[in-house]
Order: C-alpha cells, then sequence, then structure tokens
C-alpha cells in the first residue's frame, strides 16, 4: 500500500493514474474531506498516523512554501513511528543547504535521509504545464508575460516525474539516491512560445515582464512575501543563465529519454483550444 500525499496537484494525480494502471495499491491523502481520499494533515500529527497506518510507502509532497520544512519533517515522524518502510520526497532542482534562503525543501531532505528507512529524493525542473499559465493571455489574445528573458531551463513533462516516482516506490533499485529529473533540452520561454504557436497554429508572442513589475503583480495578488521572494530568486537565477541543468537522470530511471516540451504540448492540445 502507497499512501499519496499531494494527490490533488500536478505530479500526485499523474502519480496516481499511473500507479493504478499498474494495479498498484494506493491511498491518496487530502485535508479537504474529498471523497475516496484519507483525511490528512501536516499539522495535525494523529490525522497522519491515520492516514499511515498499513502504509508501506510514502509519497511526500508538501506544497511550496515556507511551512514545507515542518510538514516534511512531521510526515516523517509520523512514518517512523508508523512502521513504514520507504519514503519518496519530491524536493525541487538546486536544493542546497538549509541556509540558503528560501530552500524549503532541504531540511526535509535531510529528515528523509536520516529517517532509517528507505528513501529515495526527486529534484525536478520546472514542469512543461506551468504554460497553463498563460491560459488567460492567450485566450485574451495578449502577448505572453515573460519574467525569465533569454535564459534557459530543462523543462520536464510531469508525466516523467510521475513515472520517476512510480519506480521509486515499487522497487528496490533506487534505495538511497538523489535524482536530478530534466527535459533533454534547454528552452527560454521565447523558445517554448515558438513552439507552441508551431504546434498549435496561433501566432504566439512574449513580452518581457521586469522583475520589479513581476514582483507587484505577484503582491497584487496576495501572496506571501516569503512566496514572492522565492520566485524572484527562481526567476533572476534563470534570466541570469544560472539554471541551465540537463541530465539523463529520467533515462537511467525508466530505460527512455524524457520526453520534449514540444511532445508534452502536442498532447495536450486540447488544453488550448
Amino acid at each position: 500500500m502507497i499512501l499519496i500525499t499531494g494527490a490533488t496537484g500536478t505530479i500526485g494525480s499523474e502519480l496516481v493514474r499511473q500507479l493504478v494502471a499498474r494495479g498498484i495499491p494506493i491511498r491518496q491523502m487530502s485535508r479537504r474531506g474529498l471523497p475516496d481520499f484519507v483525511p490528512g494533515d501536516f499539522e495535525d500529527p494523529e490525522s497522519l498516523r491515520k492516514a499511515i497506518d498499513g502504509v508501506d510507502s510514502v509519497f511526500l509532497l508538501s506544497a511550496p512554501g515556507p511551512r514545507v520544512p515542518e510538514h516534511d519533517r512531521a510526515m516523517v515522524a509520523a512514518a517512523v513511528d508508523g512502521g513504514v518502510g520507504k519514503l519518496v520526497k519530491l524536493s525541487a532542482i538546486g536544493t542546497a543547504d538549509e541556509g540558503a534562503p528560501g530552500n524549503w525543501h532541504a531540511a526535509g531532505e535531510r529528515a528523509v535521509r536520516e529517517s532509517g528507512l528507505a528513501w529515495t529524493i526527486l529534484r525536478p525542473a520546472g514542469f512543461a504545464s506551468n504554460v497553463l499559465r498563460w491560459l488567460p493571455a492567450m485566450r485574451a489574445g495578449q502577448p505572453i508575460p515573460n519574467q525569465t528573458g533569454d535564459g534557459s531551463h530543462g523543462f520536464i513533462d510531469p508525466r516523467d516525474v510521475a513515472a520517476v516516482a512510480a519506480e521509486a516506490l515499487i522497487s528496490a533499485d533506487h534505495a538511497g539516491r538523489t535524482y536530478t529529473l530534466t527535459g533533454p533540452e534547454l528552452l527560454s520561454v521565447p523558445d517554448q512560445v515558438a513552439v507552441m504557436s508551431e504546434v498549435l497554429g496561433q501566432t504566439l508572442r512574449a513580452v518581457d515582464v521586469p522583475l520589479e513589475v513581476y514582483a507587484e503583480q505577484l503582491r497584487a495578488a496576495g501572496l506571501d512575501e516569503a512566496v514572492v521572494s522565492v520566485a524572484l530568486r527562481g526567476a533572476e537565477l534563470i534570466r541570469s543563465g544560472g539554471e541551465q541543468t540537463l541530465t539523463d537522470d529520467v533515462e537511467r530511471v525508466l530505460g527512455r529519454p524524457a520526453g520534449t516540451f514540444r511532445s508534452w504540448v502536442e498532447f495536450h492540445r486540447a488544453a488550448f483550444e
């Protein structure tokens, strides 16, 4: 039995789909009381103990934010106390020392490694599916906002992240491994827009958004200042060419190359029509 936290999100929902298709018994956790979900809240230890009862492995995914460290530690503690055998944590590319500003995942990674359980850590690059955020602008006939200039990044298909997570959960071959998961190519936002224009048969263009304007937009959307700060650092890192990592970890785990951004757009064409 595998417990999937974050089961309603981009990676969690795809992981559920893939495991169910393979006939693997799963349990989905949500704090929202959804049908067919076990109730569980990272800030309620008793709910976590109940959620992991009878579970062999846990996929640990905490929603991004400054409370990720305490949420991760709470689930690790519950897993250890409940006799879980394996933890697979979804982290993020570039995770470094805990003291780095806005580094939400390092403490959770350390807790997972020190748990005494079998563990695997996944550090994915930015998701190809993040371009769905451009839909309002596209539907309004407006240019696509670009906060990262000509900086490029190894965007990954979320289906590949979920596929690697599934292998880590059901196989003993990935214990003690940390995988950095990227797509097969470096792309800038203008590159992505060009691919989408070709695949969708639309004339799309990007417009540069200065980081100070981006910051005000995030604040106007009501985001916490800690989240704004991390988003700005991430955008600046890509804009400056500081996040151009490519790995073959997806192929090493799955035995096939990582999917391209073009293949993701082609598969999800209907979402843009």
